[in-house]
C-alpha cells in the first residue's frame, strides 16, 4: 500500500477507534457572534448540560466577524475528531453564501451536519401606538404609498432583513430598508418610533408585546403560537408561502467518521431533550429540533436553495 493511501486509511482508523472514548478531553463549541446572542445562549445552555452528563469539559468560544464568516471558517479547518464543532445561527451555512463573493468554505460540502438545535418564527411587529393595526392595514398603507414604510434589520442578510425582503415579494410591495447593528439596536429603534416595522425573532421580542411597547401582526410559523394565540400566521393575513424560522444549528468539520458522527450527534439530541435546556426555550417561543445529522442535511440544503431565490429576486447585496 502506498505510503498517502496507508496514512489515510491509519487517520480515518484512528479517527473511528475515538469515537469509543469520546470526549477524553475538552471540546470546544466555537460561536462565530459576540457574547449575548441567541447562538450564544444555545452554546452555552449545551455546554453546561454536557459538561455534566459527559463529565468532561465543554467550551464555548466566541470567533466574531464578517457576518460569522471567521468563526466558521475556524472550524472548517479544525480536525473532524469530535473535539471542535461550529454552534451558528442559519446565516453563515445557508445565507451568507448567497452575498459574499469569494468564500473561503462551502457550507453545503465543507461542514458535517450534527443537528439543528432550536429555531423560531419571526413575529412582524410595529410600535405599540402604531397606526398599523393588522398585517392588511401595512399591506394595503404599503401598495398606496411604495417605497415610504421603513423596516428595521439586524443587518444585511440577516433573517429579518431577508423576511422583509420576502414579504415585499409575497404582497407586491415595497418598503425601505434599515439596517442596525444588531437586533437589539434594531428593536430600541423600532420602540422609539425611528422606524415602522420590523420582522424579529419571537424569543426576543415577546416580552416587548407583552408589556405593550411592540404591537404584533403577523407571524411567520406555520400555525399560531401558543405564547400569541391571538396573533394570526401569515397564511391567515393572506401572505402565502410566508413560513419562516431562524434556527440555530450544530455543524463539524468535514469528515467525520459515521461512528463518531452518531455519537456526538446523540449527545447534542439528548442534551437538548433535557429540561434544564428544553424549558427556558420553548418558554420564550423556540421550537426544539433535534433532528438527525441526514435530516439536517437534507434542510439545509432545501434551505438554502430557497434563501438563494430570495436573494435572486429581491437583488440583495452587501455592500
Amino acid at each position: 500500500m502506498k505510503k498517502p493511501l496507508l496514512a489515510f486509511v491509519l487517520g480515518i482508523a484512528s479517527l473511528t477507534a475515538h469515537a469509543a472514548g469520546w470526549p477524553d478531553r475538552p471540546v470546544t463549541l466555537v460561536v462565530p457572534f459576540p457574547p449575548g446572542g441567541s447562538t450564544d445562549q444555545v452554546a452555552r445552555a449545551l455546554a453546561a448540560d454536557m459538561d455534566q452528563t459527559l463529565h468532561q469539559n465543554f467550551i464555548v468560544e466566541n470567533r466574531a466577524g464578517a457576518t460569522g464568516v471567521i468563526g466558521a471558517g475556524f472550524v472548517q479547518r479544525a480536525k473532524p475528531d469530535g473535539y471542535t464543532f461550529l454552534v451558528t445561527s442559519l446565516g453563515p451555512l445557508v445565507i451568507v453564501p448567497h452575498l459574499l463573493k469569494n468564500l473561503p468554505f462551502d457550507p453545503l460540502k465543507d461542514f458535517t451536519p450534527i443537528t439543528v438545535a432550536v429555531s423560531s418564527p419571526n413575529v412582524l411587529v410595529v410600535p405599540g401606538n402604531s397606526p398599523f393595526k393588522s398585517v392588511a392595514d401595512l399591506i394595503a398603507y404599503e401598495k398606496a404609498h411604495p417605497d415610504k414604510v421603513t423596516f428595521a434589520s439586524s443587518g444585511v442578510g440577516s433573517s429579518d432583513h431577508l423576511s422583509a425582503v420576502l414579504f415585499w415579494q409575497r404582497t407586491g410591495t415595497t418598503g425601505i430598508h434599515v439596517p442596525y447593528q444588531g437586533g437589539g439596536p434594531a428593536q430600541t429603534g423600532l420602540m422609539s418610533g425611528q422606524v415602522d416595522a420590523s420582522f424579529q425573532n419571537l424569543n426576543t421580542v415577546l416580552p416587548y408585546i407583552q408589556a405593550g411597547r411592540m404591537r404584533a401582526l403577523g407571524i411567520t410559523s406555520a400555525a399560531r403560537s401558543p405564547l400569541l394565540p391571538n396573533v394570526s400566521t401569515m397564511a391567515e393575513a393572506g401572505v402565502k408561502h410566508m413560513v419562516v424560522t431562524s434556527w440555530q444549528a450544530v455543524v463539524a468539520p468535514k469528515g467525520m467518521p459515521a461512528a463518531l458522527r452518531a455519537k456526538v450527534a446523540a449527545a447534542f439530541v439528548k442534551a437538548l431533550g433535557d429540561s434544564k435546556v428544553k424549558t427556558p426555550f420553548t418558554s420564550v417561543g423556540y421550537d426544539m429540533i433535534a433532528d438527525t445529522p441526514d435530516q439536517f442535511a437534507r434542510f439545509m440544503k432545501q434551505d438554502s436553495a430557497r434563501w438563494k431565490a430570495v436573494i435572486a429576486a429581491g437583488h440583495v447585496t452587501v455592500n
